[in-house]
């Protein structure tokens, strides 16, 4: 799913090739992704674009009038920039916006469609769409501590909660985590000040450094590869490769359609958190700490 960095860039480039132009039409080919029923798609057209934002994973383009279409690109859709008019994909294209500078795409590879859109007039009813978590780039330190400690969830659980901090999803809370050297189950309850300060500073460092490697990997040019896994992430994605901080394997745990990445020497005091499904194939034979796996 995209997150924070990779939605920065597309707002970037959008901002580049949208904002002051006009809205010529919004061309729907799959009937699932419109989630909203007013206004309607005609009161949108010829309207000129006066920004583009973020709302937590949400990409929102606003209108003059106060007509705002949000965009949710859940774990599949994606966002190509076409010459006006182009087509929408058939297998894959959800929708197209035609802009006075050029056409933006909306697809999803996955037969679930999951990825929405939604459109919205005026601020209150914007608001509505926003599920209330903290901008980590744009608060200090107290109020960061203040919601963490609000929460019961695990630290991993509390990062991509939406509801809680916004943009962090599966993928940048692993790399999070290891930078912070944090177990992915801590609970909030359970930690120190400088335990609470150190994950602090590893969420704005991790952003904002993921932000501009991506916005230098896609050049001047609209992002074409936007993926959970990159070469140059330290744990997510990297199951059994070597931690760059230690060199132990990086650990997995697998539940439902997520993946959490983690060292058990930087982050978990050299225990290995039971994966359920391995854990209980393995029953009594399951390695309880990392010196047991190097072992075997």
């Amino acid at each position: 799913m995209p997150e924070l960095p990779d939605l920065s860039v597309y707002l970037e480039r959008l901002e580049d090739r949208i904002v002051g132009a006009r809205l010529a039409d919004i061309r729907i080919s799959s009937p699932f992704v419109l989630r909203s029923v007013s206004p309607p798609v005609a009161a949108l057209r010829g309207r000129a674009v006066q920004g583009v934002r973020r709302l937590a994973k949400q990409l929102v383009i606003e209108l003059e009038g106060e007509l705002f279409i949000v965009i949710h690109l859940m774990i599949a859709g994606r966002l190509q920039w076409r010459d006006t008019g182009a087509a929408v994909p058939k297998r894959v294209g959800l929708a197209a916006f035609d802009f006075s500078t050029g056409t933006l795409v909306l697809t999803e590879a996955s037969k679930k469609k999951r990825a929405s859109l939604r459109l919205a007039e005026g601020d209150a009813a914007l608001a509505a769409l926003d599920p209330g978590g903290l901008e980590v780039l744009r608060i200090e330190l107290p109020a960061f501590a203040e919601r963490l400690r609000g929460v019961r969830h695990t630290l991993k659980r509390a990062l991509t909660d939406q509801r809680v901090f916004a943009g962090i999803g599966n993928a940048y809370s692993d790399e999070i985590l290891l930078h912070a050297g944090l177990s992915p189950f801590k609970r909030p309850a359970d930690m120190s000040d400088a335990e609470i300060e150190r994950l602090f500073h590893a969420c704005r460092k991790t952003l904002t450094e993921w932000t501009r490697l991506l916005s230098q990997k896609a050049g001047a040019g609209f992002p074409t590869k936007v993926t959970a896994f990159h070469d140059e992430m330290a744990a997510h994605g990297k199951f059994r490769q070597p931690c760059p901080v230690c060199g132990s394997p990086i650990q997995r745990i697998v539940r439902a359609e997520n993946e959490s990445n983690y060292c058990a020497r930087c982050q978990t005091g050299g225990r290995i958190l039971a994966d359920r499904s391995l854990s209980r194939l393995l029953k009594e034979t399951w390695p309880k700490r990392i010196e047991e796996l190097e072992n075997l």
